[in-house]
């Protein structure tokens, strides 16, 4: 019986160790492409298509700590080493060493889709689906160059509501199209302008704040705060307009400056997030079942593994 246990013990080292030497390779492979991207995301040095992804500087370091909670669940799951994780494992290999930027980005989440497969099976994806869509949502893309031609209503929108709002307040206002001109100085709601950053970074933030709330599995405050989310980022991206045609407009460039392309609309943003949260938390006191209903079940989470995120 004692050499029966020393084999097993000597075969979960083996295993765990495995594991490990995985996880570094991985390290090593994707370290340069995550420097690249967070260089890019702070210092806006990337490309404006995959700046509008810059909510990963959140959502991927979140998404690994959930792993990482997770890690005693998944060490506990049985080893199944489906040889189909081998698939998706070699269309990411094939990717990354193609040299294209977008395919080596997609790379990323399609090997660690792979090796979860393999290692764990579904029992692995079904454990840390929710880190996998945030590292997925934060892989930057050509969606944004795809769907910009098709945001020319919304800068019409914008512009007319922005215009609207400035001639309410006084000031010699015309618009035309896509362009304001505020005092005789033209002002353009570019497609880059139409708030598609920062609806992407809302509903981003939208999904972490339910997962971290406990209210990710109730549909109806999940539903109701993605609208909400959306409903403030366009009218925070009107507003944001607004502000800075009139900074152009009064012929206040350094605050123009400051507002469209420093640490300003940062700022704004931040603000603009703060407001879903304080939407959540009024949706969280809104009582959407009779009191015969069962009542959705709170993420619960074992003392010893994982921390407990509500307040």
């Amino acid at each position: 019986m004692a050499l029966i246990k020393s084999k097993q013990t000597y075969l979960n080292l083996n295993e765990e160790k495995i594991f490990y030497i995985i996880l570094g390779f991985l390290c090593l492979m994707y370290f340069p492409l995550m420097w690249h991207w967070y260089d890019g995301w702070l210092n806006k040095t990337i490309s404006i298509e995959h700046e509008y992804f810059s909510h990963g500087v959140i959502g991927i370091p979140f998404a690994f700590y959930l792993c990482w909670l997770d890690r005693k669940k998944w060490h506990q799951l049985p080893n199944q080493y489906r040889p189909q994780g081998f698939f998706p494992i070699t269309i990411a290999s094939i990717f990354y060493l193609s040299g294209v930027p977008e395919l080596v980005n997609l790379s990323f989440p399609i090997i660690l889709l792979g090796i979860c497969y393999f290692l764990k099976g579904k029992a692995g994806l079904k454990l840390l689906w929710f880190p996998f869509i945030l590292i997925i949502l934060a892989t930057p893309n050509s969606i944004p160059y795809l769907i910009t031609p098709y945001t020319l209503w919304l800068q019409r929108l914008i512009a007319t509501l922005s215009g609207f709002l400035l001639f309410h307040l006084g000031f010699d206002v015309s618009v035309n199209g896509i362009y304001i001109s505020v005092n005789g100085r033209l002002v353009e709601v570019a497609p880059y302008c139409a708030g598609l950053k920062m609806l992407f970074t809302s509903l981003y933030i939208s999904l972490i704040l339910l997962y971290w709330r406990g209210v990710l599995g109730d549909r109806t405050r999940s539903l109701l705060l993605l609208v909400g989310a959306v409903f403030i980022s366009v009218i925070g991206n009107v507003f944001r307009n607004t502000i800075l045609a009139f900074f152009h407009g009064a012929r206040q460039d350094s605050l123009f400056v400051w507002f469209h392309d420093s640490w300003g609309g940062e700022v704004y943003s931040t603000g603009m997030l703060i407001c879903i949260f304080g939407l959540l938390l009024w949706i969280e006191k809104i009582n959407f079942y009779s009191n015969s209903e069962p009542k959705l079940n709170q993420l619960t989470t074992n003392d010893e593994d994982d921390f407990n995120f509500n307040f």
